[in-house]
């Protein structure tokens, strides 16, 4: 039987996705990671990206910022943070919150900063506050670059987070590196197919939100901000 077969197999086995360590479990886990990432990522890159997108200002900033956390080794930082912090769930998440800033500030600074200065200059004709300017004319039209950078993210905060397994945490990284430890290449192949089956369902929702995002579509809708 080929390792295929036998990890198709070992999916199928409805006794293989029921309690602390079965598949439901490492999925549920899985997400869990992946979120915190993102969420943590989003709470420091939104910000940062839609107040030099709207100023105009640091773009050697976001450009310096985002090439240099882009390089970092994602496995090299994990380790050292380990040496540093000690095992644990914090290391792993700020090893992939630093994954998941540079998609997010480009696409949100980017986003703000390319909405047509014509449209802008017209909302600041109309008596709008800067912050009406940002919430109710840039934020509404980058909204997909917005999400296309949300979903950069959290797409490569799922594929990488099964570097959490390797500080005895759990999630679908459980799969692939006690496999290879106990050379089952199978199980590694499990691994493998969920993290992308995982990232092809989680990619299929967001291309949805980008899709109806679009301005001027009327495919969401929006409520007006308030003050």
């Amino acid at each position: 039987m080929s390792i295929f077969s036998e990890a198709f197999s070992y999916i199928s086995d409805p006794a293989n996705w029921q309690g602390s360590t079965g598949i439901g479990a490492r999925i549920l886990e899985h997400i869990w990671y992946s979120l915190i990432a993102v969420v943590a990522s989003a709470v420091i890159a939104v910000p940062v990206g839609l107040l030099i997108g709207h100023l105009r200002r640091g773009e050697v900033l976001v450009v310096g910022l985002v090439n240099a956390l882009r390089s970092l080794p994602t496995l090299g930082i994990l380790v050292f943070l380990v040496l540093l912090i000690g095992l644990g769930l914090v290391p792993p998440i700020i090893a992939l919150v630093l994954l998941g800033i540079p998609p997010l500030l480009a696409g949100t600074y980017a986003g703000i900063a390319n909405v047509d200065p014509d449209v802008v200059d017209a909302a600041r004709a109309m008596g709008m506050t800067e912050t009406q300017v940002l919430f109710r004319v840039e934020i509404p039209n980058a909204l997909p670059l917005m999400l296309g950078g949300l979903r950069n993210t959290t797409l490569q905060v799922i594929a990488t987070a099964t570097v959490a397994a390797y500080v005895n945490l759990g999630g679908l990284g459980r799969y692939i590196f006690d496999g290879l430890a106990l050379y089952k290449y199978d199980r590694v192949l499990v691994g493998a197919i969920l993290v992308a089956v995982l990232a092809l369902i989680v990619d299929g929702l967001l291309a949805l939100a980008v899709y109806a995002s679009v301005p001027g579509t009327g495919r969401l809708r929006r409520a007006p901000f308030r003050d």
